[in-house]
């Protein structure tokens, strides 16, 4: 398991877990980030990241994707 923000750029991933404060683990939720969720990283700049996650691309900061491990 790693976190988000370290897969490779167009590698399909799934999500095993999402840890932070339940108010984040929803925030993620509420994003298409669930367990079992397939995850794309379509590009990273600056420690941000672009995902495709049930076909939407989301943008989230570093800190966020250091809580999701694929």
């Amino acid at each position: 398991m790693m976190p988000l923000n370290f897969a490779d750029i167009g590698e399909e991933n799934t999500v095993k877990k999402i840890g932070g404060t339940p108010e984040i683990k929803k925030h993620l939720e509420d994003l298409g980030f669930t367990v079992g969720a397939s995850v794309t990283v379509v590009s990273s700049l600056g420690g941000n990241v672009i995902v495709k996650v049930k076909e939407s691309r989301v943008a989230i900061n570093d800190e966020m994707a250091r809580k999701i491990m694929i």
